[in-house]
């Protein structure tokens, strides 16, 4: 399947293969598949070496020798010669050696063209809790995620369904019916099914038939990511409070107050017991942080409140499925409460993989933005609604206190531009840069 991070790949090595590359990412989003693609295809020689299975060569960056030693006791490890100039070395899960790590310092600094790519599972995690010396400015890191819509349709679509969405929304002019219709089931299938990459290669080999999908796959990622918690945490009372956190997302996003509130996991909590593990989970990309902005002005970062916050979910069909939600009431646009809350989460995510960062607003008087975008057109308002009732006295008080440039509107109402509110569907939800 294609992903669209094969571009900066591809940027990479033409442009700063000297530098050694991290990928980024939770558990089951594709990094291996597509790192083993780009290096099968991109270079004349590939060593793929997985620490987990060579738990010697972890051992190997442990002794107190040089790197180059260390080098040259991995290849008699490898039984090969390694050719500097022809070869690629993909390292994966190279969170389990934290001197590895420590020494791609050595592999960028090198007069020898080394060229080093490198993932791992709870990779964030493992390096926002690094205890040896990180190889700041040494390492190249790109964040991946799981697939977005526009990859999905890659995956189950035509390119030409993909250009004409491209084409109305440049123009803001309305695409076919038919294929407005066409655009919002399959995004409805997306919601189902979300954008892990065994999860759709499934729905593929189905034919897209939402009831032959084999749900256990997205219960069985659900599974592993719980399992992770385990790792690289300080006590088990952490892990506990990591999986606390995690399982009560899909309810503290129905929270009335708009905000995540620590009581809704136990009613003695308070944010100071549970930072360490609320960061654990951040780092680990398996949830995505959005910050209430306490004022609307640039740069939002500074303006920004910790403590007032909402987390979504890295993948919308991990949130159906914790929800235990009917297929049936997705696939029929059925009317419930909490659709809105998952085409949020959809949004949420799908601002992250174009590397958005996450901002909400909200007034005294419980007015509400989803989502601030910081562009080059200044902080521009997203609201975020699940079909084609567009009424919202939010974002006309959003306007008329901050005039932005223009605002968004994401529903399942067809492009257009009326008011100098943009209408973007749902499906194309991933154009918005």
């Amino acid at each position: 399947m294609k992903r669209k991070i094969y571009n900066n790949l591809l940027k990479w090595k033409n442009n700063s293969i000297d530098i050694p590359l991290m990928i980024i990412g939770a558990r089951q989003i594709g990094k291996t598949y597509i790192i083993n693609e780009f290096c099968k295809k991109e270079f004349e020689k590939y060593i793929y070496i997985n620490l987990l299975d060579n738990p010697q060569i972890v051992e190997i960056f442990e002794q107190p020798i040089s790197t180059e030693e260390k080098f040259t006791k991995m290849q008699w490890i490898l039984n090969t010669n390694i050719d500097l100039e022809k070869t690629i070395i993909f390292f994966d899960e190279i969170q389990l050696s934290e001197k590895l790590i420590s020494n791609l310092k050595y592999f960028c600094e090198s007069e020898k063209p080394y060229k080093i790519i490198c993932a791992g599972s709870l990779l964030g995690v493992k390096i926002n809790r690094f205890n040896s010396s990180f190889p700041v400015g040494k390492v190249k890191m790109e964040y991946m995620y799981p697939m977005d819509f526009e990859e999905f349709l890659m995956a189950t679509s035509t390119q030409g369904l993909i250009d004409e969405i491209y084409k109305c929304y440049e123009q803001l002019t309305p695409i076919t019916n038919a294929l407005h219709e066409k655009l919002l089931n399959i995004y409805r299938l997306y919601l189902c099914i979300g954008g892990m990459p065994q999860a759709v290669q499934n729905i593929i080999d189905v034919k897209q038939n939402i009831f032959e999908f084999d749900k256990e796959i997205i219960k069985n990622i659900i599974q592993s990511y719980l399992n992770d918690m385990n790792q690289y945490v300080f006590n088990n009372t952490e892990k506990t409070k990591i999986e606390a956190i995690y399982k009560s997302i899909p309810s503290q996003l129905g929270n009335i107050s708009s905000k995540f509130q620590y009581s809704k996991i136990n009613s003695n909590a308070r944010s100071r017991d549970y930072e360490s593990s609320m960061q654990w989970l951040i780092s680990s990309t398996m949830v995505y942080k959005c910050n209430l902005l306490k004022s609307i002005q640039i740069p939002p970062k500074v303006y920004a409140d910790e403590e007032y916050f909402k987390l979504y979910l890295s993948d919308v069909g991990l949130l159906t499925s914790l929800l235990e939600i009917q297929y049936n009431d997705i696939m029929l646009d059925s009317n419930f409460l909490y659709k809105g809350n998952i085409a949020e989460n959809y949004v949420a995510q799908t601002l992250v993989s174009n590397n958005i960062s996450l901002y909400y607003w909200k007034s005294n008087s419980d007015a509400e933005i989803d989502f601030i975008l910081y562009n080059q057109d200044g902080l521009i308002p997203i609201e975020v609604k699940a079909s084609n009732n567009i009424t919202s006295k939010s974002l006309n008080s959003y306007i008329k206190q901050f005039k932005p440039k223009y605002s968004i509107r994401i529903s399942s109402k067809n492009f257009g531009f009326e008011n100098n509110i943009k209408s973007i569907p749902l499906y194309a939800a991933f154009l918005i840069k």
